[in-house]
């Protein structure tokens, strides 16, 4: 793609996507290009949908798994940095973060300035842009419980467009964002966090147990930070160049939510946990443990994680065919002993389960 398309920036031809994905896997890049400030961002993509290329928007690339054959277009690599405040006793911090900023380097900055809420979502890895895509979650909390807003290019109009909390449609995993996939491009993310050195309730039995508390009971927010990074660390998610563990997309599958008959039909043993709409939710890790695929599964380059199930690792030399191949055995195996199709987490891109 030529600089005058993409507003003077130098393009990297062939880039390997292996070294943008936290799986370290996927082919080159055509193209990929590198922006550093909104209004860049906003211009070559423009540019580029005017011009009819395809376009791969990458953040920390945490949640992406790229086909063996990589992207036959232009990347466009977001390392926009900003993060605004507005602090008021009535109000509380609200904080408008660029989308590219790295997560957990943010989390740790709410802890210290003592803006409650975001604590238990420490040591995931990405960017603030990927947040409300998929509304993302750990031990209880979302972040589309404390964001209101979203910033975004709407591709479908070339304008830029605010959403609002109301209008993201956040769910399980999921947003308008991402059951839309490629029509927004998130500019920055707004949260309104509570002022105080405590944590917003302790929601998930794990993560009191270790903290010592009730569930529902506030903690500091610093102590909340560091137990969530050590539970985290002990199942192999945080990111660590020298553990192979963590060389993943994170939890690969998402926890199938079913209706009460679908429910009914699991062992007598299986998780269920009810939902605000009659639905039961169960825990992916558990189905994938008992249908045979226990930590450390496999023979090949890539493997269940030895720390967590549900976590499907690169052990240093995986391609993303090994990756798929594992994924295709841990669905299909889960499939055939709970009649239950497990669904990806990451987004696929140049391949299919």
């Amino acid at each position: 793609m030529s600089a005058a398309v993409l507003g003077g920036l130098v393009a990297r031809h062939d880039e390997p996507l292996a070294a943008h994905t936290t799986l370290r896997v996927g082919g080159p890049a055509r193209d990929l290009v590198e922006v550093t400030s909104e209004r860049e961002l906003v211009e070559v993509v423009r540019a580029l949908d005017a011009a009819g290329e395809p376009v791969l928007v990458l953040g920390g690339g945490s949640n992406v798994l790229v086909g063996d054959a990589g992207f036959d277009g232009t990347v466009v690599l977001v390392a926009t940095r900003g993060v605004d405040q507005d602090v008021a006793s009535c109000s509380g911090a609200v904080v408008s973060v660029a989308a590219g900023e790295p997560w957990d380097p943010f989390v740790a900055l709410t802890v210290a300035n003592g803006w409650s809420g975001l604590e238990a979502l420490s040591g995931i890895p990405g960017s603030v842009g990927a947040s409300p895509i998929q509304n993302v979650g750990a031990y209880g909390a979302e972040v589309g419980q404390l964001i209101t807003t979203v910033r975004t290019l709407d591709r479908s109009t070339g304008k830029v467009r605010t959403l609002f909390a109301v209008e993201c449609g956040f769910g399980y995993r999921t947003s308008v964002l991402k059951r839309d996939p490629g029509r927004y491009v998130v500019l920055d993310v707004t949260f309104q966090l509570k002022l105080g050195s405590l944590s917003a309730p302790v929601r998930y039995a794990e993560l009191a147990r270790v903290l010592g508390v009730e569930v529902g009971v506030r903690a500091p927010a610093a102590e909340v930070r560091e137990a969530v990074l050590s539970l985290r660390r002990s199942k192999g998610m945080v990111l660590d160049d020298a553990d192979p563990d963590t060389w993943s997309a994170g939890s690969f599958f998402t926890n199938p939510v079913l209706d009460p008959t679908g429910a009914q039909a699991l062992p007598a043993d299986a998780p269920r946990y009810p939902q605000p709409d009659g639905r039961v939710k169960t825990s992916a890790a558990w189905l994938i443990e008992h249908a045979g695929f226990g930590r450390g599964w496999g023979d090949g380059p890539a493997r269940v994680s030895t720390k967590h199930t549900l976590a499907l690792t690169n052990r240093g030399t995986a391609r993303s065919a090994d990756v798929v191949a594992l994924a295709r055995a841990v669905r299909d195996g889960v499939g055939r002993t709970f009649g239950i199709t497990l669904e990806p987490e990451p987004v696929l891109v140049g391949c299919t389960l």
